[in-house]
């Protein structure tokens, strides 16, 4: 550590250290005081989420003694992900309070500045720190008394504003950076579907409008009766263990069911090679080929469509990916918390029928598409991560007192 610099415990910083109020359902209201809570503090930012926004009275504020909280106060949340994370509170234009989650911080102006500690709450060590005086099984959380025994490394007002300064204009072109190469990695990711669509509709208009069930032997869903679990046997698939950017099976997180299960179902409800699976409940829309012939079992919130055999499997993978076919998908959905597409929507959605030779021209294409925007993907994923390396870098810098102009 650089000299002149030390480490205190992070409750000696400060001229307030307390937790925030325990605020039940029933205490909440429609307007009034606002309740800040731990989803709006962020990894260094305030996440505003007005739309979710819950309030308490003028008489519950006063009846439970709430503890106001204002612009400049640092929030920290107990609660994962990640435990410790911080946000310095801004002018929302309302009065505040916090969830008791949240630990609300008030820094002596003599020793530590808000932005020099919020900077410091992104750090490694801060967040190795935090790690080792967490407790709990099923969920993470930190106690009061433990967040204010952190060690915090600080140094001269002078120094730390310095410090705060430099990273405010390193962090402020990070962001520029990490914003265009999300805007170019969403270009990459949209860039097959433009081609999807312009495939799709020059499909339609050669070729012959049918519901998808004319495209297909049989469409299915999972089986409904819950299966038995055992320790070895085969995988049984959920919508969670569909992965959304590949289309793809993650077999690593399965539980498993018996054999026996397995073979008692119908052949319509085993998936085989040139399938392809739909799923039709909450992140609905997302179609995966069966490529191998793998056995596993798969719940109801999946469907299965199971091509005749002029139509290319990997022609319907594509097909069903096209934001025309999603959106008919989207259109038909029902549901308020979680929307499902039923079987009888699924079989109707309206789609081209075209030559077995047509499919595979758009295959060949669509292929070549599809790896343009993978490598494309790549490369903006690669800047992404770089960008997050150097944040890291610049922070460990900063705190080992090694960040010079």
């Amino acid at each position: 550590m650089k000299a002149g610099w030390t480490y205190k415990n992070l409750a000696d910083l400060c001229t307030f250290f307390g937790d925030g109020d325990w605020i039940e359902s029933k205490d909440q209201s429609s307007n009034g005081i606002r309740l800040i809570q731990t989803g709006n503090v962020g990894e260094g930012v305030f996440k505003d989420r007005g739309d979710k926004a819950r309030y308490i009275n003028e008489d519950t504020f006063a009846r439970l003694r709430c503890t106001e909280i204002f612009e400049g106060d640092c929030l920290i949340s107990r609660l994962p992900d990640p435990v410790g994370r911080s946000a310095i509170l801004p002018d929302t234009g309302e009065r505040m309070i916090t969830a008791v989650d949240c630990t609300v911080i008030r820094f002596d102006p003599q020793l530590c500045l808000p932005e020099f500690f919020n900077y410091y709450s992104q750090s490694t060590e801060y967040i190795n720190n935090i790690s080792e005086r967490c407790t709990g099984t099923t969920r993470n959380r930190i106690s009061r008394s433990q967040l204010g025994n952190t060690p915090i490394p600080t140094s001269d007002i002078g120094e730390q504003r310095r410090i705060v300064t430099l990273l405010d204009e390193a962090f402020a072109d990070i962001a520029t950076a990490k914003a265009n190469a999300e805007k170019n990695l969403q270009n990459a990711r949209e860039l097959l579907n433009s081609h999807l669509d312009a495939i799709v509709v020059h499909a339609q208009e050669n070729g012959e409008i049918v519901a998808l069930s004319e495209l297909a032997t049989d469409i299915t869903d999972g089986d409904h009766m819950p299966p038995p679990k055992v320790e070895h046997g085969l995988p049984f698939i959920t919508i969670g263990n569909i992965d959304k950017q590949t289309r793809s099976i993650d077999f690593s997180d399965t539980f498993k069911v018996p054999r026996e299960y397995f073979d008692a179902l119908k052949a319509n409800k085993k998936p085989m090679r040139g399938d392809v699976l739909y799923t039709v409940t909450g992140s609905f829309g997302i179609p995966v080929l069966v490529e191998d012939d793998a056995e596993f079992c798969f719940q109801r919130h999946i469907g299965l469509i199971r091509p005749k055999a002029d139509v290319d499997s990997t022609w319907l993978h594509y097909l069903l990916q096209s934001p025309q076919v999603f959106n008919q998908a989207a259109d038909g959905a029902t549901g308020t918390a979680q929307k499902t597409v039923s079987l009888k929507v699924l079989r109707n959605l309206q789609v081209p029928r075209i030559s077995p030779k047509d499919q595979l021209a758009h295959v060949e294409t669509l292929r070549s598409v599809e790896a343009e925007c993978r490598r494309l993907e790549s490369i903006y994923r690669q800047k992404l991560t770089a960008l997050d390396d150097l944040k890291k870098s610049l922070l460990h810098q900063a705190f080992s007192g090694q960040l010079t102009q």
